[in-house]
């Protein structure tokens, strides 16, 4: 079991509980998945781009990534519908925990002049939405492999009824959220 998910289980449930006042455990929020997307224009012109971008994603989450397609076409940016345009990944379950772990305690603290990351990403319903300016704050990543720098976004879903109570779950993970 990944160590995050055992802590939640043991440590955080029961402390979340009691903080937000909740009946039943089963109303606690959980982490229902993390979306890692990786958005690429350049791809357009250069499809190598999206080739490395896709092993680079697959190294950092630890799952096989999927290549995004555009849903319509823009002229002005010489975008034609179904074009590949970025990549993603969905983890789920033991593989959700393993990452926000290795996000939390190993990536975010390499982040250069970090001090913390903002409170202002939630969507209103408990989602958290998290952007990463490069890839190669992953450990994971081979910086002497890089042809180019790219950013990422990183979405944390949770069961949360309210913005309070994914942040909440998200504070007791370690997520280093600024003042």
């Amino acid at each position: 079991m990944a160590r995050l998910k055992e802590k939640y289980q043991v440590e955080l449930v029961p402390q979340l509980k009691k903080d937000l006042q909740l009946n039943n455990v089963m109303e606690v929020p959980r982490v229902e998945k993390v979306v890692i997307n990786m958005g690429l224009g350049e791809a357009i012109q250069n499809i190598k781009v999206l080739e490395s971008a896709v092993e680079e994603l697959t190294a950092i989450a630890g799952q096989k990534a999927v290549i995004t397609k555009a849903k319509n076409s823009i002229a002005a940016f010489k975008l034609r519908e179904g074009m590949p345009i970025g990549c993603r990944v969905t983890l789920r379950r033991e593989k959700a925990y393993e990452f926000l772990d290795r996000l939390v305690n190993i990536a975010l603290p390499r982040v250069r002049d970090f001090k913390g990351v903002s409170p202002k990403g939630f969507d209103g319903r408990g989602n958290y939405t998290l952007g990463i300016r490069e890839q190669l704050i992953f450990p994971e990543i081979d910086f002497d492999k890089i042809d180019k720098v790219k950013g990422l976004n990183v979405t944390v879903v949770t069961s949360a009824k309210t913005d309070e109570e994914g942040r909440a779950l998200l504070a007791s993970l370690g997520m280093p959220f600024r003042k």
